[in-house]
């Protein structure tokens, strides 16, 4: 009981820093495949900027940390029970396998390439721009679910007892397992939150939302997480995308500082996006 509560606190203190992070001058537009040195720098800035972040956290942040405390503390309790329910079906289980493989990792990497170079041949920034942040979003988020998978090291539904231990033997046969958090979840709850951002119609967020969604129950079906795990992952995704998008978006910011050259030499030049 007390390590399910050290872990349900720690999760809460990490998962709110990804709301607050150091004001950084670089953006998408900075980034490309003739700028991967840049692009490195960005995902730096953003892993210290998480790490970092939760000193800057709020109490209207118990609006968020409320709910998932709550969706927290009834997966933890009801994750063995829910699986056992689910019981055993090889043929469903490799179906919505390859439905979370091809909706969580395959289609949103493809996408936020297609959405590059596509916006780069065509000289459309908001679509070059979203490829980039889209994908910085799936690298942190998978930078951020390595380093949490190893630190809880939670055996996944089909090993061991079933039951998702912690920690099952310490460090004797560490890692023993990393069910959480769900690697797909978080890497489609990330890109769905940028070009959801990027693109804010009720189409497109339908259309993303539900296609991330539909890979959280997938991982589920498929027997390789426990619905805790796709909180976890969903939850930590969603917040790394709207923190890529807050720091990078050229089109979401109210103001941008660079450099120029006038005749008089190097200058600064600041701009205001009437359009936010």
């Amino acid at each position: 009981m007390f390590r399910r509560l050290s872990l349900f606190l720690g999760l809460i203190f990490l998962s709110s820093s990804l709301l607050y992070g150091q004001s950084e001058t670089l953006s998408a537009e900075d980034c490309g495949i003739t700028a991967l040195v840049t692009c490195a720098k960005m995902i730096g800035q953003d892993q210290l900027g998480i790490v970092t972040s939760p000193l800057r956290t709020t109490p209207k942040d118990l609006l968020w940390i409320v709910p998932f405390g709550v969706a927290m503390g009834l997966g933890l309790d009801y994750d063995a029970h829910a699986m056992r329910t689910l019981g055993v079906d090889p043929s469903r289980e490799n179906k919505f396998k390859k439905v979370s493989d091809y909706g969580g990792l395959y289609g949103p990497a493809a996408s936020a390439a297609i959405g590059y170079f596509l916006g780069a041949k065509t000289g459309n920034s908001q679509l070059r721009d979203t490829g980039v942040l889209a994908g910085e979003a799936m690298v942190d988020a998978t930078i951020v679910d390595q380093a949490m998978k190893y630190a809880i090291d939670r055996e996944r539904p089909n090993t061991g007892d079933g039951t998702g231990r912690f920690w099952p033997h310490g460090l004797k046969t560490w890692p023993d397992g990393g069910s959480m958090p769900s690697e797909h979840t978080m890497n489609v709850w990330a890109f769905a939150h940028v070009v959801a951002a990027q693109y804010d119609g009720w189409r497109t967020r339908l259309a993303v939302y539900s296609l991330a969604t539909t890979v959280s129950a997938s991982r589920v079906m498929a027997r390789d997480h426990f619905p805790s795990d796709v909180v976890v992952g969903s939850t930590f995704g969603y917040l790394i995308g709207g923190f890529v998008v807050r720091h990078r978006s050229p089109e979401k910011r109210y103001f941008s500082l660079s450099t120029v050259n006038t005749a008089n030499g190097r200058g600064l030049q600041l701009s205001y996006n009437f359009a936010r």
